[in-house]
């Protein structure tokens, strides 16, 4: 009996098992840490879920709730608690909403063998009505690269309808005696009563365009006088000088598959009372350019009258322009638009950077294309009646609008 109470086998067995124990129980609650870390980060995902949704929605707890639900976070159940309440913004305001989900007791599988108790997990929200980011697309943009201010302007205009339509301005704009309807006016300097919904001290738009001048590429050049009835383009055609049309005829264009470029060099495209027109299914960017992209023309643009009926390409380097003057060319570009000089019945961009454009009268789509119309200048004026189609239909156009980043205009998570 001596010898075996000196006996010390089995002692590191022992020894062993009373670690394995202590090691089985930290690696139990490094487990249950674990996903009480993730039940709270997934708790977190749907409180912010939940207060947008609610901020959206005027404040409404049932759509707070709903949404914290589809998270698998169900008021009033398995210890779950949401709430959504006004709540005071950080910066004073009082237009913010919280939400707040509370969970008694947080998911335990292997902690409470040890001992330990499972703890309450509670995540909350803050949302502001105004804090986010609108994106606003613009069918009218001036540039003001003259540094003309405002570059959006009108002096009376009662019958101005730009619905459907948000313009900007890189300066100030300033509308007296009507709204012109649009949408909604942005100024990187001071709207001054332009549009349904005006704002001010937006940022800059950058030219969206100005790249497009790597496109383009004029080949050899053919003389200008176009007769009347049905005539077929290349992919790209160059004319020297003016394009002058029979005295109120008609041309009808039929044009490569994926478009045509009409590249007018050092002149204007003088309609002469006629129609210029691209037949179903066709598309064409008229470009006006000259010697290293400076034209010589005094006005290269569309003149005399008549009627432009056409869209613009669907893609391509030319995807969505219809009319585009190179931005080289610097010259004086005074612009009167007025519904007959020439009728823009047009689908697709309108670019003509460095223009002061006066605008009466309506744009209509082309008879073949989408509704969408876009138009760049460097400043607008619209006198009397300015109407523009209602855009919508730019996707299947081609064209991306020129669009900004609008500070305050949606919810967004603010604590």
């Amino acid at each position: 009996m001596s010898r075996l109470g000196r006996h010390e086998g089995g002692a590191v067995a022992l020894f062993a098992g009373l670690m394995l124990m202590l090691i089985c129980g930290a690696v139990g609650l490094a487990i249950d840490v674990g996903v009480w870390y993730r039940t709270a980060r997934a708790m977190q995902n749907a409180t912010d879920a939940a207060a947008v949704a609610a901020a959206r929605d005027g404040g409404s707890e049932n759509t707070g709730k709903a949404v914290a639900a589809r998270y698998g976070f169900v008021d009033q159940a398995g210890g779950i608690t949401v709430q959504i309440q006004p709540h005071l913004c950080p910066n004073g305001q009082n237009n913010c909403y919280r939400a707040t989900i509370n969970d008694e007791a947080a998911p335990q599988f292997f902690s409470k063998v040890l001992g330990i108790p499972a703890p309450p997990i509670s995540t909350s929200a803050t949302v502001s009505l105004t804090a986010g980011a609108s994106l606003h697309q613009y069918c009218i943009l001036a540039l003001a690269t003259s540094g003309t201010s405002p570059a959006v302007r009108t002096n009376g205009a009662p019958f101005a309808d730009l619905n459907h339509c948000n313009i900007m301005s890189n300066t100030d704009m300033t509308c007296n005696g009507h709204d012109l309807n649009a949408d909604s006016g942005d100024a990187a300097g001071v709207n001054n009563g332009c549009g349904n919904l005006q704002t001010s001290h937006v940022p800059r738009v950058n030219d969206p365009f100005a790249g497009n001048v790597a496109n383009i590429t004029p080949g050899s050049p053919s003389s200008g006088a176009w007769s009347s009835g049905s005539k077929t383009l290349t992919a790209s055609t160059t004319i020297s000088g003016d394009l002058t049309l029979p005295r109120n005829g008609t041309v009808s264009l039929t044009t490569a598959a994926a478009g045509s470029v009409l590249y007018i060099q050092n002149g204007t495209l003088d309609l002469n009372g006629g129609t210029l027109r691209v037949a179903s299914g066709g598309g064409l960017t008229i470009v006006f350019t000259g010697t290293n992209g400076n034209s010589t023309s005094p006005a290269p643009y569309p003149t005399g009258g008549g009627t432009l009926d056409f869209a613009a390409p669907a893609s391509g380097p030319w995807s969505g322009v219809a009319i585009y003057i190179d931005p080289r060319t610097t010259g004086p570009q005074t612009i009167t638009y007025s519904g007959n000089s020439p009728t823009w019945n047009i689908t697709g961009l309108v670019y003509m950077p460095h223009a002061d454009m006066t605008f009466s009268g309506a744009v209509n789509k082309a008879s073949t294309g989408a509704n969408c119309f876009a138009l760049i200048v460097d400043s607008f004026r619209i006198n009397g009646t300015g109407s523009i189609l209602a855009r919508g239909g730019c996707n299947d156009a081609g064209l991306t609008l020129p669009f900004n980043s609008i500070p305050g205009g949606s919810p967004a998570l603010v604590l």
